[in-house]
């Protein structure tokens, strides 16, 4: 179990044709994040992508969009975990999910990469799969034939709405995230929905 979470990398693709698509679920994580701490991205090269700096309660924690697109996201995660020295179980990686229903967020502790290929990238690049993953919950299009074209497109008004509503349950524990409270936040994201409007203690 990590101490802190020193990094949280939001996966997605870069530029406004792929804002709003299911895709870019991680993006939207990591910009609901920042956003509720007042503060913004800033390009950096050296990172292969846009970074910000959040400090709570005396936690250091880097967030990073790799701009690399989907496929290539390890590159940019190697170079900041490189540069940092950060561990693989101090990174958080916030991805959409298929096998998840829509309006479901889930955490979860290394593993393989599903057939995502921003997870495939990461494990390939950095050579390490214990990192923490934030799987947010995109729905399945009924056939793996019709996968990629189903991520790569806006969903629906009413499933846009229920993930995002799962983005902001999982920006809720991440105060607990920040204190090496993982077991306490993983209950309380996975909890009935009677419990999810309890404040993280």
């Amino acid at each position: 179990m990590p101490s802190h979470i020193k990094l949280i990398v939001g996966l997605g693709n870069p530029g406004p044709k792929y804002t709003d698509t299911r895709h870019n679920a991680g993006f939207w994580f990591v910009d609901e994040l920042i956003g509720n701490h007042n503060t913004d991205f800033s390009p950096d090269k050296k990172f292969l992508g846009d970074c910000a700096r959040l400090v709570f309660e005396g936690v250091d924690c880097r967030i990073l969009k790799p701009n690399t697109f989907m496929n290539n996201s390890g590159r940019s995660v190697k170079a900041i975990t490189d540069y940092y020295s950060i561990e693989p179980s101090e990174v958080l990686v916030a991805h959409d999910e298929i096998d998840l229903e829509v309006g479901t967020a889930r955490i979860k502790k290394g593993g393989g990469h599903g057939g995502h290929n921003g997870l495939r990238d990461i494990i390939e690049q950095t050579g390490d799969k214990e990192f923490l993953r934030l799987r947010i919950g995109v729905g399945h299009p009924g056939h793996k034939d019709d996968v990629i074209n189903y991520v790569l497109e806006k969903p629906r008004i009413d499933d846009e709405k229920d993930i995002k509503e799962s983005i902001d349950r999982a920006v809720g524990i991440m105060p607990l995230m920040f204190k090496g409270e993982l077991n306490k936040a993983m209950t309380l994201l996975n909890a009935p929905n009677k419990n999810r409007d309890q404040e993280p203690k």
